[in-house]
């Protein structure tokens, strides 16, 4: 497969301060470059921009059923380490989030097998953090 690069994902936010101090703070990534509307985030190796705007009209749906779960639609994450997961997942029980789906093991026994967890920051984006015990796992049919 090669080396993995970096993706780069620009989120629109309703307030900068508050999310700015949400994913500096509450998930640990490092601030880098940033103006009065917008700032970067190694978010976990990849960069992520915050971008303020305006609130829009967010499309009204449940998510899509998986593992007995409704998953937020859209989301967007990371995969993680396996005990960089259950130590993340741990900091954000202690912090009070608010979780959409608490951490648990997804597909357990079968081809995928993961450790999963939904929560959304300050303006609503939907976070997905999961972790595979056997990386081999992330693509198997």
């Amino acid at each position: 497969m090669g080396k993995i690069q970096p993706f780069h994902l620009a989120i629109p936010v309703t307030d900068l301060e508050e999310n700015r101090a949400f994913y500096r703070e509450t998930l640990g990534c490092e601030e880098g470059r940033s103006s009065d509307h917008w700032v970067d985030f190694n978010f976990f190796g990849h960069q992520l921009v915050i971008h303020v705007q305006e609130p829009q009209p967010k499309p009204v749906g449940k998510g899509n059923p998986v593992d007995g779960k409704e998953v937020p639609i859209p989301h967007f994450g990371v995969v993680l380490e396996w005990d960089t997961f259950q130590s993340l997942a741990d900091k954000l029980k202690n912090q009070n989030i608010k979780f959409v789906i608490e951490p648990y093991i997804r597909f357990e026994g079968k081809t995928g097998e993961q450790a999963t967890m939904f929560f959304k920051d300050p303006s609503g984006n939907a976070l997905e953090f999961k972790a595979f015990k056997n990386i081999d796992q992330l693509f198997a049919k």
